[in-house]
């Protein structure tokens, strides 16, 4: 049985806008390929990488617009890549913001696979289907300006790519690819992608602050699935992450592993956890690390492991160790003096 590769839902990220700006209502299209609209409001949601294929070759049929993918990704920036985007950001120069981009891509978008091909001052970009979808025309197109609209982020205002190519056939007018794409817009290629110079890749990154970008990249280690990681482990790993920014729920985590959270709870169930139960087992962690460390403040520690103040911070940690805090911190001083 072939894998249903998935995409977060922020692949859709300006949908409803330009379907509507087209005269067209997006709500029932969307559901009639199965998907809630109410999900489009939560762009680290996994969807079905063929159902979002479907939703917008059928959209682009009701709109009677050839060019649907490429209005999307007009408004495209690094950012709407959610954590990637925000590492990629922090890069030194273009070739290391690709690279991270491209690197990271499956934890945005399972469906493709980005092939860089560099070779006498150019560089050629181009973007396959997996073998377990197809893509059609609208998916191509979108991914495609979306990636030349990234990439531009970093770049002069005035940038455009060498040439955007396209295996298909070009459509009935070319004015939004223009407008989006720049003016050397090619269809009937051998691959769809883009065509650029090297020297491009080598602009220093404008937006960079190379003393936030350790930061950054540890922060996507922490959520980026390793490819021998457990469920268990991915939990733990996302937990840690999220608790600082109080957008720790299971929902949440569950959605980012591409389950309901009942699929979550069964998976720890069978390894003898609930999900309270490794919440509680990574504030432990944290709580011995950081106050071993003395040089926070409980305040600090109690933002750190997710607690709204410092009252409830200390009332879960009398509960789960049995002594104040500070009693504890006093009694870790005292042991290591011995």
């Amino acid at each position: 049985m072939a894998k249903v590769l998935k995409v977060r839902s922020s692949v859709l990220n300006g949908y409803v806008e330009v379907a509507q700006s087209l005269g067209s209502d997006p709500d029932p299209t969307m559901r009639a390929v199965g998907i809630d609209p109410a999900t489009l409001a939560t762009p680290d949601a996994w969807l079905a990488a063929q159902v979002v294929d479907e939703l917008l070759e059928r959209t682009a049929v009701v709109t009677e617009c050839q060019s649907f993918g490429v209005r999307m990704a007009e408004g495209r920036r690094v950012s709407n890549l959610g954590l990637i985007g925000l590492v990629a950001r922090e890069e030194p120069d273009v070739r290391s913001a690709l690279a991270t981009v491209l690197r990271h891509m499956q934890f945005h978008n399972e469906a493709i696979r980005p092939r860089l091909v560099e070779f006498n001052g150019l560089v050629s970009l181009q973007i396959e289907s997996e073998t377990d979808v197809a893509l059609g025309r609208q998916s191509i197109e979108l991914t495609v300006a979306a990636i030349s609209r990234i990439l531009g982020t970093f770049l002069p205002d005035d940038w455009s790519p060498l040439s955007t190519c396209f295996v298909h056939d070009a459509p009935t007018t070319l004015d939004i690819h223009h407008r989006v794409l720049g003016p050397n817009v090619a269809f009937e290629r051998d691959f769809n992608g883009l065509v650029l110079y090297s020297s491009d890749l080598d602009t220093p990154n404008p937006l960079s602050d190379p003393l936030f970008r350790p930061y950054a990249r540890q922060y996507l280690d922490l959520l980026a699935p390793r490819e021998d990681s457990s469920v268990d482990d991915r939990v733990r790993d996302m937990i840690e992450a999220l608790l600082p920014g109080g957008g720790c729920t299971a929902s949440r985590i569950a959605r980012s592993l591409g389950m309901d959270r009942r699929t979550l709870y069964r998976h720890l169930s069978k390894s003898g956890k609930t999900y309270s139960s490794v919440v509680d087992s990574v504030r432990e962690d944290l709580a011995r690390r950081h106050l071993a460390r003395g040089d926070r403040t409980f305040t600090d520690t109690a933002a750190a492991l997710g607690f709204s103040d410092l009252s409830a911070f200390s009332r879960w940690f009398r509960r789960y160790f049995g002594l104040s805090p500070t009693a504890w911190a006093a009694q870790e001083r005292e042991l290591d003096r011995r």
